[in-house]
């Protein structure tokens, strides 16, 4: 089994590492574009066309499936990478977790990013999966970038400026981009002096690693044998690489065990 994940950067983490524990025998292929981020402030068309660059990039490796790990490639691009590589590959899409947070009754708060924040497609999942739910969306300036970076000090900043937007009744807080679950433990954290209690975090990387595998009629075996040494390829803008160094800062990163293959 080989599983391609796809992002502007390290967002694909979390997803990467839910399909690893779900599956340790998978074995996967991580496609990114330091050379084209941040894909939120681009055009529709620019990000589409970046968006193709990358999906190629790990088609050539021959994935089972591929999971677009972005939420804003999710929102612009899905039609266009899925006319190109279905039905020969399967693309499954990352949606923010509204749904099941709203299920708690709320109140919600979405933290996204300032481009994501207020936008037509983040109100249309609102009103579909959380109508009569007190919903507040929270931009977060500048958080993806730092957590892309592993900036501790930005990562700090930028979410207790968060935080400080978030109301104090919210017990529920919607993860809305896949870099965000890098930090949810910051996040929660920084929620608590906030809200005097423990909030709940809901992010997309557990249900898009059930997702893909349900697509590809594979069943979850968590107990299988580790895939081998060379179970991780990363590709950078198209170019075999090791992980980033900034990756490295993550835990996710080490759930993806094995040497990395630049073949």
């Amino acid at each position: 089994m080989k599983i391609a994940l796809m992002d502007s950067g390290i967002g694909l983490l979390p997803a990467a590492a839910a399909v690893r524990r779900l599956r340790p025998d998978a074995q996967l292929v991580l496609s990114s574009d330091p050379d084209g981020m941040p894909w939120g402030p681009r055009t529709p068309d620019d990000l589409t066309t970046r968006a193709l660059a990358v999906a190629r990039a790990a088609a050539a490796h021959h994935p089972d499936a591929l999971v677009v790990a972005c939420n804003t490639a999710s929102v612009h691009t899905l039609p266009a990478l899925r006319a190109e590589l279905e039905p020969d590959i399967p693309v499954i899409g990352t949606v923010p977790a509204i749904k099941p947070a709203a299920a708690g009754g709320g109140p919600v708060a979405i933290w996204a990013t300032p481009a994501t924040t207020g936008s037509a497609y983040q109100r249309r999942l609102i009103a579909e999966f959380a109508s009569g739910t007190d919903v507040t969306e929270v931009p977060c300036p500048g958080l993806a970038d730092a957590v892309q970076e592993a900036d501790e000090t930005r990562i700090d900043a930028a979410i207790a400026a968060a935080a400080a937007l978030t109301p104090s009744t919210v017990t529920t807080v919607v993860l809305g981009c896949t870099h965000y679950e890098l930090v949810e433990e910051r996040i929660a954290k920084a929620l608590r002096p906030v809200t005097g209690r423990d909030v709940s975090l809901y992010g997309s990387a557990d249900a898009v690693a059930a997702q893909v595998l349900r697509r590809i009629g594979a069943a979850p075996l968590p107990d299988a044998a580790p895939a081998g040494a060379d179970s991780l390829t990363v590709l950078l803008s198209g170019r075999p690489s090791p992980l980033p160094r900034a990756a490295l800062a993550y835990p996710e990163a080490h759930v993806l065990h094995g040497q990395v293959t630049t073949a």
